[in-house]
């Protein structure tokens, strides 16, 4: 009974420590707002990328509190009665069941024939194509078209972090719905061990766009194509995988193919080529996150068997909440909500978060059946392909060594299939 109480007031204490790291975070906000010096700066990235932790902070150091105090009482173990609903949701939260992949998902992996897992392969990557392509033609048309109010006002859209909250809440009942409605389980891993993929994929965004004011638009697509060996070493770190020598030398192909690709397959006087070391920095940030985000939802489907649905729904229900919490302080944020009463706004929202949504369960797919690394792999030839499709399109001139690079990715690609195939008939022959 004693440590129920205990417990009790833990956890109202570290409600009320929101309410109190909101009103510094707003505090911050204002000040920064209202300081002309600070946002004309070059490093005015810095500060915002410190608010924007301080406001995911609201949420993130009161649920540490907890978690510490759970761990440090051994709460989950002395606790006799665990029926009560307060002991099930700290337990959701924070209990972990120790690994679990269920027997129906081992079958499922172990009856895949070569034939199955190229089609499934096949639908990740058309699905992903199409799913992105939709979803940055909208993107691209919410951020730069003037809205018609009901008053005749024109307003312009150019609140990034609104349009993360609508993607992820929308992808987060579409999940819950979906898992309700197939009576599975909502929970499969503690829930907090989400939050560290929900929060590099939220930091590694918001340094994409960030990113854009300093460096130029092919430097950041290069960027992008040549996350596969950080991913891989970020997999080495997190997951302990050790990877076969055609793996790492398929890596360094698609890398060259895809700098000389995209080197050669654009109009250098057409394009910006300012690069500054805060744009570099900002690049760095966004390849270290998103290698990461990958890296750990590859690490929970394997130790938990979760499905698609359970982890759409975990990693943004905390996606939800941290931008939530950044965004209730934010002054302008109610400016936007008036944009609410625009239907042309409110269809092009959803048919964004429709494509937010989809490309959201493909990339979980992905990885939970082939891994971070093939994933990664797939939306750099999703890259390569948008600008090969933009070169024909708009008749932009390919250089010769552009050609050589997009050869270069697809041989990589299958010699990678070929090398596995190989290496899986080798293995099977020696069980």
């Amino acid at each position: 009974m004693r440590g129920k109480i205990v417990a009790g007031v833990v956890t109202v204490s570290c409600l009320l420590l929101i309410l109190v790291f909101a009103r510094i975070y707003q505090k911050l906000l204002t000040a920064y707002e209202q300081s002309g010096k600070l946002v004309e700066t070059e490093y005015a990235w810095v500060i915002l990328l410190l608010l924007n932790l301080a406001g995911y902070a609201i949420i993130l150091l009161p649920g540490l509190i907890l978690y510490k105090y759970l761990d440090k009482s051994n709460y989950f173990d002395k606790i006799g009665t665990k029926t009560s609903c307060i002991y099930r949701s700290l337990f959701a939260c924070f209990g972990d069941p120790g690994e679990k992949i269920p027997e129906s998902v081992k079958a499922q992996r172990a009856e895949e024939t070569p034939r199955k897992e190229a089609l499934e392969l096949a639908f990740c990557f058309i699905g992903l194509m199409g799913a992105y392509l939709i979803w940055g033609l909208l993107q691209e048309k919410i951020m730069t078209q003037t809205y018609v109010m009901p008053d005749g006002a024109l307003v312009r859209f150019n609140e990034s972090q609104f349009l993360v909250f609508v993607n992820r809440l929308s992808a987060l009942l579409l999940a819950l719905c979906r898992l309700l409605y197939s009576r599975q389980p909502l929970v499969c891993a503690p829930l907090y061990k989400f939050s560290y993929c929900s929060l590099t994929n939220i930091i590694s965004a918001w340094c994409q766009y960030e990113a854009l004011k300093y460096v130029s638009f092919p430097t950041q697509v290069l960027s992008k194509s040549c996350k596969v060996i950080p991913v891989m070493l970020m997999g080495k770190v997190i997951s302990r995988k050790k990877y076969e020598l055609y793996e790492y030398v398929t890596a360094v192909m698609i890398s060259l193919g895809m700098m000389l690709f995209i080197f050669g397959s654009h109009d250098d006087n057409g394009v910006s080529t300012v690069t500054t070391m805060s744009g570099l920095t900002l690049l760095a940030l966004y390849i270290m996150c998103d290698s990461f985000t990958s890296s750990w939802q590859s690490a929970l489907f394997t130790r938990y068997g979760c499905s698609s649905l359970q982890m759409l729904c975990a990693v943004n229900l905390f996606s939800v909440c941290l931008t939530a919490s950044a965004l209730l302080q934010h002054a302008g944020s109610a400016h936007y909500l008036r944009l609410l009463q625009t239907p042309m706004f409110v269809w092009d929202c959803l048919l964004l978060s429709l494509s937010s949504t989809l490309g959201q369960l493909l990339i979980y797919r992905t990885i939970a059946r082939f891994g971070a690394v093939v994933f990664t792999v797939i939306m750099t030839v999703r890259q390569a392909v948008a600008i090969l499709l933009s070169c024909i399109v708009y008749g932009h001139y390919i250089f010769p060594s552009g050609i050589v690079g997009i050869i270069l990715v697809f041989l990589a690609i299958f010699l990678g299939v070929y090398c596995r195939q190989r290496t899986r008939k080798r293995r099977a022959a020696n069980v």
